[in-house]
């Protein structure tokens, strides 16, 4: 019991370590008076159990990067925050051609780019269409390291050619033929063929605009020296502490009651890795929210309705809805003993979800008892695919059919998982248990830094892994592209993304891509369904959970959109400090 309050004080000392570091750097707020009765100032602080591996667009790839930079880059069009539709960003409108082969988007004539040394004295110049094509050519590059080049392979001309064309020691390919500036204030993207949901695609992180004077000076840096137009601005980063954002000035967008945006001085990512950590921080006021619930705390924060208990009511508020996003355990189809589905479906059937549901999530989420889409995906009936239940003697029977009769011959096999504890290793403690259990295998747990975790697992370093997908977007292909084998690479070793278990089948891909062209919103998504039911019956993923996202916030936090995405944008938000502003 001792060394377990000394490690819980720990972890708070150097959260609170991390705070005083931060506060010195941050700039210092006078709150003050907006129409509306909203309030300009202060810091919103928030906490990521993960740590931060890049800030350059085309390489995010987990969610915490991609938190930050959404408050610092901006998109062609974005998703509104409160209900997920399409809207306008930095294009103010746009066409599409009858055919569906060509989008003219119509840019924004008042939209600056942050100050930063960068730049001719140090300010940050007007944004234009060549921005545009310049940031869309990195996603197509392999040269940045992209993550990103799935948005556009295969469906923009010349995409494919130029990338690789810039893999060879001099590329005969400079540009992406349908990447087109217009003038300064249009430009144009022309497909291959029709991709009815490409929109959503230019929603991704990998489609945040950049300026290429900040790429060239910072060079490798770039990915922790981050420059947008996004309404809040880098202000420093130390690794493993804290991030610091600061109000841009500059920002061209404003409120239905004409106040510049944003209201907040100062976003600040803390990044203490253990949950009932992050929730004593909340407690104590050193975080304006608490993203999840620490099991062993729950019962004080939670009554089982879960709802907050009235020690907490007067302080705080929860947010408590279901999450486009399914947690899963990636099986690389390409390293034994996981190039067998019979293995693959054996672990499926050997696990109890509900089990799972009831007794270690606690209302953190739902049994995935059907496939990688999860529910209340628009337009998607996920009741009409054919997921895993539990059946043990399936499960055994499968393995002995394998060549594996009551576990005998397998392998030892390692499940390795990103660092930071909570729900993720007691899910992964109750699974390996199952798997003992049910089919005599030993898997043994293997947890690794994030940035870490996930290079190795796209390089197939890591045959079987724990990961999560959040929705890019809310369109069922967005899971869907997962399985999609024309994003598998052909040698083992380079990067596989998002396709991470390396899963191909022709029949999938031939239904997945007829879909694609069919703008009729039934019609796709009857076709998505027959897709996922191939990719199902040869289970590449051991699905466990869709997410039910838990949040704490403090009642004083105004604006705060909350959607199904975990899609943050905190331009809007502000802090109801009314008898501290002094009157006008």
């Amino acid at each position: 019991m001792l060394s377990l309050r000394l490690f819980i004080t720990f972890f708070f000392t150097v959260a609170a370590l991390a705070i005083s570091s931060c506060a010195k750097k941050e700039t210092k707020s006078e709150f003050r008076s907006a129409n509306g009765g909203k309030v300009y100032g202060g810091s919103f602080v928030y906490n990521e159990t993960t740590d931060l591996p890049t800030l350059d667009p085309v390489q995010i790839g987990d969610v915490a990067s991609h938190h930050a930079a959404h408050q610092i880059y901006e998109l062609l069009v974005d998703l509104d925050p409160n209900t997920l539709q399409i809207v306008p960003e930095l294009a103010t409108r746009w066409e599409i051609s009858p055919d569906g082969l060509t989008y003219t988007f119509y840019l924004r004539d008042s939209v600056y780019f942050h100050n930063d040394v960068c730049f001719p004295q140090s300010e940050g110049r007007k944004f234009t269409a060549e921005d545009v094509k310049f940031s869309f050519e990195r996603a197509c590059n392999p040269k940045t390291q992209t993550k990103g080049f799935w948005v556009f392979k295969d469906k923009v001309v010349g995409a494919n050619e130029y990338f690789e064309s810039q893999q060879a020691l001099e590329p005969k390919v400079n540009e992406v033929k349908g990447f087109e500036v217009l003038d300064e204030r249009r430009f144009r993207i022309r497909l291959i063929k029709p991709y009815a949901p490409f929109l959503m695609l230019l929603t991704t992180a990998f489609c945040y605009v950049v300026p290429p004077e900040a790429v060239k000076y910072y060079n490798q840096n770039f990915r922790m020296h981050p420059v947008g137009t996004g309404a809040f601005q880098f202000q420093e980063f130390k690794d493993g502490q804290y991030l610091l954002l600061k109000r841009n000035p500059k920002y061209w967008q404003k409120d239905p009651y004409g106040n510049p945006l944003p209201f907040l001085d100062n976003v600040k990512m803390l990044f203490i890795r253990d949950l009932s950590t992050q929730m004593m921080t909340l407690k104590q006021g050193g975080l304006s929210e608490s993203y999840r619930i620490e099991s062993a705390m729950r019962s004080e924060w939670l009554t089982e309705q879960n709802e907050l208990t009235e020690k907490y009511k007067a302080e705080f508020v929860l947010h408590r809805l279901p999450s486009l996003s399914t947690q899963f355990y990636g099986m690389n189809c390409k390293i034994k003993p996981f190039n067998d589905k019979r293995v693959r479906l054996a672990l499926n059937y050997a696990i109890d979800r509900e089990k799972l549901e009831r007794y270690v999530l606690k209302g953190e989420g739902v049994a995935a008892k059907k496939g990688i889409v999860p529910p209340l995906t628009p337009n998607y009936d996920t009741s009409k695919v054919k997921g895993y239940t539990f059946d043990v003697q399936k499960a055994r029977q499968l393995l002995a059919e394998a060549g594996y009769p009551n576990g005998k011959g397998f392998p030892e096999i390692t499940l390795q998982l990103n660092a930071g504890g909570g729900r993720n290793l007691k899910m992964a403690e109750a699974i390996q248990e199952m798997l003992q259990k049910n089919l005599n295998i030993t898997v043994n747990l293997l947890q690794v830094e994030w940035s870490m975790h996930l290079e190795s697992i796209e390089t197939s370093k890591a045959p079987f892994y724990r990961l999560g997908w959040v929705a890019d977007y809310p369109d069922a292909e967005n899971f869907l592209n997962q399985y999609y084998g024309r994003l598998v690479p052909a040698k083992l070793e380079e990067r596989s993304y998002p396709n991470t278990s390396r899963y191909q089948n022709p029949k999938f891909d031939e239904l997945y891509e007829k879909s694609l062209a069919i703008m009729n919103d039934a019609q796709r998504n009857a076709l998505y369904l027959q897709a996922e039911q191939i990719a199902l019956d040869e289970a590449p993923l051991l699905l466990t959970i869709y997410d039910i996202d838990e949040r704490i916030v403090r009642k004083d936090v105004r604006d705060y959109p909350v959607n199904a995405m975990d899609r943050r944008d905190f331009k809007t938000v502000w802090l109801d400090r009314t008898t501290a502003v002094a009157k006008e």
